[in-house]
C-alpha cells in the first residue's frame, strides 16, 4: 500500500488520539489508585512504638514523638513541601487493640485521614503470654476486623496501612523466646491476613528487622527486644515511605 503526504497525516493524527485516549484512561486510574492532593492527611494509630514519648498538646518539638512518626514527617516535608502534608501521630503507650477500639471514634475516624498508618500487636502478645483473658490470637483478628471495617465503611477513601509487629531476642524477650516468637508469630500472619482482606498496604517490619541482624546484632536495632533504637526507627521509616510510595 503506497503512503500518500495525505495518508500519512490522517495515520499520525488517528494513532495520536488513540494515544491521548489511552493515556487519559491510564491517568484516571492512576488518579484513582495513587495520586495524592496536597494537603494529605496522614495519622499514625498504634502503641509506644508509634507514641515515641510524644506530647499531647500542640508543641511541635514533641507532637509527633520521637520515632518513626517523626522521621517520616521530617523526611516527607523536608522534600516534598508543595504536598504540605499533614501528620498526626495518636499512638498510645501500652495500647492493645481493644485499647484502640475504644477511642477510634475520636482519635481516627473524627480526624478522617486520608492515609492511617497502623501498627499494634506486641502488648496483645504479651497480655497473652501473661495469661490475661480476651488476648488470643482470635480475638486480635477479631477486633482488628471490627475496627478495620469501621473504618472502610465510614472512610471508604482512607488507604489502609498495616504494620507486621516484631520483636527481636533482647532482654526480657530473650529469656522467653520460644514463647514470645511462638505468639508474635500469630499476630503477624494475622495482621498480613487482614492487610489482604481490606487491601491495605503491608509493611513486614519483622522481615526487615531479620534482615537488618545482619549486619549488626539485635540490640543495635531494638534495646529490649520491642522497643527500636535510633537505627530501628529509621529503619522503620525508611521501608514505610517505601512501602506506601510516597
Amino acid at each position: 500500500m503506497s503512503i500518500t503526504r495525505r495518508n500519512f497525516l490522517k495515520t499520525s493524527a488517528a494513532l495520536s488520539a488513540a494515544s491521548v485516549i489511552n493515556l487519559e484512561a491510564f491517568a484516571d486510574h492512576e488518579t484513582l489508585t495513587y495520586s495524592r492532593p496536597r494537603g494529605t492527611k496522614i495519622l499514625f494509630q498504634g502503641d509506644s512504638i508509634t507514641d515515641g514519648g510524644r506530647s499531647r498538646n500542640q508543641d511541635w518539638n514533641h507532637v509527633l514523638g520521637h520515632g518513626y512518626a517523626f522521621i517520616i514527617a521530617s523526611r516527607l516535608g523536608y522534600e516534598k513541601p508543595d504536598m504540605n502534608y499533614h501528620f498526626f501521630n495518636r499512638g498510645v503507650s501500652g495500647n492493645t487493640v481493644p485499647d484502640l477500639v475504644t477511642r477510634w471514634q475520636v482519635d481516627t475516624l473524627d480526624l478522617a485521614p486520608d492515609i492511617l498508618s497502623i501498627l499494634v500487636g506486641v502488648n496483645d502478645t504479651s497480655a497473652d503470654i501473661d495469661g490475661k483473658a480476651g488476648f488470643s490470637a482470635n480475638s486480635y483478628t477479631a477486633d482488628y476486623r471490627k475496627l478495620l471495617s469501621e473504618t472502610k465503611n465510614k472512610l471508604p477513601q482512607t488507604q489502609l496501612v498495616i504494620g507486621e509487629p516484631f520483636i527481636l531476642p533482647v532482654g526480657k524477650i530473650k529469656t522467653n523466646w520460644n514463647r514470645w516468637h511462638d505468639k508474635i508469630s500469630e499476630r503477624r500472619e494475622e495482621a498480613k491476613n487482614l492487610a489482604k482482606e481490606f487491601n491495605a498496604t503491608f509493611i513486614p517490619f519483622q522481615a526487615h528487622f531479620n534482615e537488618a541482624v545482619k549486619q549488626a546484632p539485635s540490640e543495635y536495632w531494638i534495646w529490649d527486644g520491642v522497643h527500636p533504637m535510633p537505627a530501628g526507627h529509621e529503619l522503620m521509616a525508611r521501608k514505610w515511605i517505601e512501602a506506601v510510595n510516597l
